[in-house]
């Protein structure tokens, strides 16, 4: 996705680092773990660019802050799932037309830095 349509606004949350019970074996359901979350966002901001008001734009701010109670206020089995789920949190937002969420999970493999599962959802 190198190009925008005009008036599209790209918003990226970047490395949001967090703690969760993530996992299937009895360490990871007893021991919270770290990931890595990114986020990208497409949403029309030519009103929000034109007005230069808050109410116009997409508040990443709360979208982050729903992030946050989701991952560490939940057990997750499957990386799989965690993902699906704050997906869904983004496109709960009507303005979104398209998002894109990647999680890591550091060390989750011997010999690999981490492991990460990136699913995405669009609307017209």
């Amino acid at each position: 996705m190198s190009g925008l349509a005009p008036g599209m606004a790209r918003i990226r949350i970047k490395d949001l680092s967090l703690r969760t019970y993530i996992g299937i074996k009895d360490e990871e359901i007893s021991n919270r773990q770290d990931v890595l979350i990114n986020v990208t966002i497409l949403y029309p901001a030519a009103e929000a660019a034109e007005v230069n008001r808050i109410e116009k734009a997409l508040n990443y701010r709360t979208i982050t802050k729903e992030i946050i109670a989701h991952v560490e206020g939940n057990r997750f089995a499957l990386l799989e799932r965690l993902t699906q789920e704050l997906l869904d949190l983004v496109m709960n937002h009507p303005e979104v037309r398209y998002a894109e969420v990647e999680v890591d999970k550091p060390h989750a493999l011997r010999f690999a830095e981490s492991v990460s599962i990136t699913l995405s959802a669009g609307r017209g």
